[in-house]
C-alpha cells in the first residue's frame, strides 16, 4: 500500500535570510593592487639606488682620501721643497714671473694668479710674491707637515688689480716683468702694467680697474688661446671666430720699448688705474695680422721657444673637430713675410 503524497516527508532546503555578499569586483581591485605593488617595487628600487651611489660615494672618496695620503706621505721624496697657499676662491689660471731678489737661502719670485668669485666680489688678478726655498735646503719633516686649510708665510699678496670678469689666461712679457696680458670671456686682450696699476681692494661695487692697453681684433670671445713671444713683443691669440690674430705691442710704445731693466713698454699717456665697466677710456692697438683657415675654434696657441729665425711656429687645435693645423711666420729684418698654412699631413691648405 503506496503512501500517500501528502503523508511523504519533504526535505526542503533551508532558506538563510538576510542579504547575499557581493562578489568581489576582481576587475576594478586587481589594477590597483598591481599600481600600489608597482609603486612599492619602484620606490625600492631608488631606494636600491640611493644605496648603491653611497657606497660607490664613499668608496671614491675612501679611495681619494687614501691617494692623498699615500701623496703627503711621499712629499719629501718627491719634491725638493713644497708651500702650501689655501685660497679664498678657486683659480683658473696660475702663472710664474720673474725672479725679483735671489739670497743664499732662497729666492724671492712674483707670481701671477687669478680669483674666481660667485659674483659676491669681483673676480682678480693677484700679484704675489713668493718665497722659494733653494734645493736641499728644505727639511723633509716640514714640508711633510703641512695644514690644508693655512696660508703659507712664504707668499705675499703684492697687488690686486680687479679684472673685467674671470681671469681665464696670464701670460706675460718675457722683454718686461711689468707687462703680463690676459683674455676673458670677450673678444678683446687686455695688457696690463703690474706695477703702475694701484692697489684695489675687491669688495662688493667695486669698479674694474682699467687695462693699459687693449688689443682688438677678433669677432667674437677669445677665451683661452694666448701667447707672447720670448725674443719680440708680439701677441698671439686665438678665438671662436676661428682666427688667430697676431699683434705687436711696438706699435703703441715709445723709446721706452727698448728699456730691458724695467722701463714701462705703454705709453705714458695711458690711463692706468680704476675705471668702470667699460674699458673705453683705455688706449687700443689693431693688429699686424689677421689669419683664418681654421674649421673651428682655436684653443691654443704657441710661439717656437728656441729657433730664431721662425718668429712663431703653433699648433691650432679646435674644441670640437680636433682638426690639427700649423702655422710658420717667417721674420727678415724684423718685417713678417707671407704666412703659410699647413695641414700637418703635409697638404697646403691656405697661402696668403
Amino acid at each position: 500500500m503506496e503512501t500517500p503524497p501528502s503523508q511523504q516527508g519533504v526535505v526542503k532546503k533551508k532558506e538563510t535570510r538576510g542579504r547575499k555578499p557581493k562578489p568581489k569586483d576582481d576587475q576594478q581591485q586587481t589594477p590597483a593592487k598591481t599600481l600600489k605593488e608597482a609603486k612599492k617595487a619602484q620606490l625600492q628600487q631608488q631606494q636600491q639606488q640611493q644605496l648603491q651611489q653611497q657606497q660607490q660615494q664613499q668608496q671614491h672618496q675612501a679611495s681619494v682620501d687614501e691617494k692623498y695620503t699615500q701623496w703627503k706621505s711621499l712629499v719629501p721624496v718627491l719634491y725638493d721643497w713644497l708651500a702650501n697657499h689655501n685660497l679664498v676662491w678657486p683659480s683658473l689660471s696660475c702663472r710664474w714671473g720673474p725672479q725679483l731678489e735671489q739670497a743664499t737661502y732662497k729666492n724671492r719670485q712674483r707670481l701671477y694668479l687669478s680669483e674666481q668669485t660667485d659674483g659676491s666680489v669681483p673676480n682678480t688678478l693677484v700679484i704675489a710674491n713668493c718665497e722659494v726655498v733653494k734645493t736641499r735646503v728644505a727639511a723633509a719633516e716640514h714640508i711633510s707637515q703641512f695644514n690644508e686649510e693655512a696660508r703659507s708665510p712664504f707668499v705675499k699678496k703684492y697687488k690686486t688689480i680687479i679684472h673685467p670678469g674671470e681671469v681665464n689666461r696670464i701670460r706675460e712679457l718675457p722683454q718686461n716683468s711689468k707687462i703680463v696680458a690676459t683674455h676673458t670671456d670677450s673678444p678683446d686682450v687686455l695688457i696690463w702694467d703690474v706695477e703702475s696699476q694701484p692697489n684695489r681692494h675687491a669688495v662688493l661695487g667695486a669698479t674694474n680697474s682699467r687695462p693699459d692697453l687693449i688689443l682688438t681684433g677678433h669677432q667674437d670671445n677669445a677665451e683661452f688661446a694666448l701667447a707672447m713671444c720670448p725674443t719680440e713683443p708680439y701677441v698671439l691669440s686665438g678665438g671662436k671666430d676661428k682666427t688667430v690674430v697676431l699683434w705687436s705691442i711696438e706699435d703703441h710704445v715709445t723709446s721706452a720699448a727698448t728699456d730691458k731693466s724695467g722701463g714701462s713698454i705703454i705709453k705714458p699717456n695711458s690711463k692706468s688705474g680704476e675705471g668702470n665697466d667699460k674699458t673705453v677710456d683705455s688706449p687700443s692697438v689693431g693688429p699686424r695680422g689677421i689669419y683664418s683657415g681654421h674649421d673651428d675654434t682655436v684653443e691654443d696657441v704657441a710661439f717656437c721657444p728656441s729657433r730664431n729665425s721662425v718668429v712663431l711656429e703653433m699648433i691650432l687645435v679646435s674644441y670640437y673637430g680636433m682638426h690639427v693645423l700649423a702655422l710658420v711666420l717667417l721674420l727678415r729684418l724684423k718685417k713678417l713675410i707671407m704666412p703659410i698654412f699647413t695641414v700637418l699631413t703635409g697638404i697646403p691648405m691656405m697661402i696668403i
